[in-house]
């Protein structure tokens, strides 16, 4: 899709000090008494991050400040939240954390500059998934916001997967998503070929399902499980039209109705809760959610639904406000994000950085080998918290990272018909 906007952002300032020249000595003048050592106290720069908890965590927030010697104040809040103070007012932060489908409307509204790849440090070592769609050559791209299709700046105040020295966004953390299910309840699938979208819908879980309550997101995942029920046919899952959204919410209403949905999830400890106590078998489910409620004895299986994952690309990007001292702190904090462990620590709670032979070092063979690999974990391996997350033995559900983004069906997504959808969406939340 083809993005304007407004006015093309690309600040830049620069800065100069002058230094005065110590006086002279007047030949009668007594000798001057030295001077006491001035003391020069360097205030640490201030980074404001906004965004949301998958990355703003306190341990990340932690390791950054140590290694980058700036002060960095993380405001997680939930998607929509965030993503409003963003996009109307810029000088509130300095970064923005989220994911692919904020990008259109906060650069829409102009409330982000372009990024500069000659000042991303590892700018070449991302791998071709961000920057042509597919990390083969038979890879799946998927409908809907695909991540290189939004990530170049063009001349004309446009985004496009056409290559230009400047990125609306630095690519970073990204994942594929689908739905958890308590295999202790619902009989569990075959990866790629049983589990499917349409178990969302089945009747026999009613009162024990639920979705993600954002629009962006779980409206592809009840409108993939619509379509592999047979119950409509989309022209395009990735840009819905406004008759489709109708028909669309016209069947979920109906099950919102009869009960059918436990309630929609706006945190991923709310959605371990609702699994953990019992009150769902099966919902929209997000990564570290899965391995939270596997450390507590429950048996939950992240599928691999037969019709395609639904794929999410974190974003950081640079207010428009930014400048001088905390705009090169925010460089320097983006180049961090790459640059290794940050990686590492998100590939425990199952997430992938986009350069990630860098990060490579930074994990064990082991935790390389299942994370990345797809292959049987030869011990034990921790999570985040050191907590033991994958059992000796086990192996990652829909495989290695190559197979699981050759199979990515549509991506978050802002729909060409998106103030619509959300009417549409909040009426199906309040029925």
């Amino acid at each position: 899709m083809t993005i304007n906007r407004r006015q093309f952002l690309a600040t830049s300032a620069t800065t100069a000090a002058g230094a005065a020249l110590p006086a002279g000595l007047k030949g009668d003048d007594p000798p001057a008494a030295p001077a006491a050592p001035a003391v020069h106290v360097k205030r640490r720069t201030t980074l404001r991050v906004l965004g949301t908890h998958v990355t703003l965590q306190e341990q990340i927030r932690r390791r950054a400040e140590a290694d980058l010697g700036i002060r960095l104040i993380f405001e997680p809040g939930g998607s929509a939240a965030v993503l409003h103070r963003a996009s109307t007012n810029p000088q509130s932060f300095d970064l923005y954390e989220q994911w692919t489908d904020s990008i259109r409307v906060l650069w829409q509204a102009g409330t982000i500059q372009p990024i500069d790849t000659e000042r991303i440090r590892y700018w070449d070592e991302i791998n071709p998934l961000t920057k042509t769609g597919q990390l083969t050559p038979t890879a799946n791209v998927g409908a809907g916001d695909a991540p290189h299709t939004i990530l170049y700046a063009q001349h004309d105040d446009s985004l496009s997967c056409h290559p230009t020295p400047q990125l609306s966004y630095l690519p970073y953390v990204h994942n594929v998503d689908s739905f958890g299910y308590n295999a202790a309840v619902v009989p569990r699938g075959e990866a790629y070929k049983t589990e499917s979208w349409a178990w969302l819908l089945d009747r026999q879980w009613a009162g024990k399902v639920a979705v993600i309550n954002a629009p962006t997101i779980g409206l592809f995942d009840l409108a993939m499980a619509v379509a592999a029920k047979g119950l409509m046919e989309f022209e395009n899952i990735g840009n819905l039209t406004r008759s489709e959204l109708d028909e669309l919410f016209a069947i979920l209403i109906d099950y919102r109705r009869r009960g059918h949905f436990r309630g929609v999830w706006s945190s991923v400890p709310q959605s371990v809760d609702w699994m953990g106590r019992g009150e769902t078998v099966i919902e929209s489910m997000f990564s570290p959610a899965v391995f939270d409620l596997r450390s507590r004895d429950v048996n939950c299986v992240y599928a691999s639904p037969r019709e395609g994952y639904r794929g999410w690309h974190g974003v950081i990007c640079m207010s428009s406000q930014v400048d001088g001292a905390v705009k090169d702190a925010a460089y320097d904090y983006m180049n961090w994000w790459l640059s290794g462990w940050p990686g590492a620590y998100i590939a425990r709670q199952g997430y992938y950085i986009c350069n990630p032979e860098r990060s490579r070092g930074e994990m064990s063979a082991d935790e390389w080998d299942y994370w990345y690999l797809g292959k049987p974990a030869r011990r034990a391996l921790p999570g985040t918290s050191g907590h033991t997350v994958v059992d000796a033995g086990a192996i990652r559900d829909g495989g290695s990272y190559e197979q699981r983004f050759s199979n990515i069906a549509v991506w978050n997504s802002v729909m060409d018909s998106y103030e619509y959808s959300l009417a549409r969406w909040n009426e199906f939340v309040s029925s």
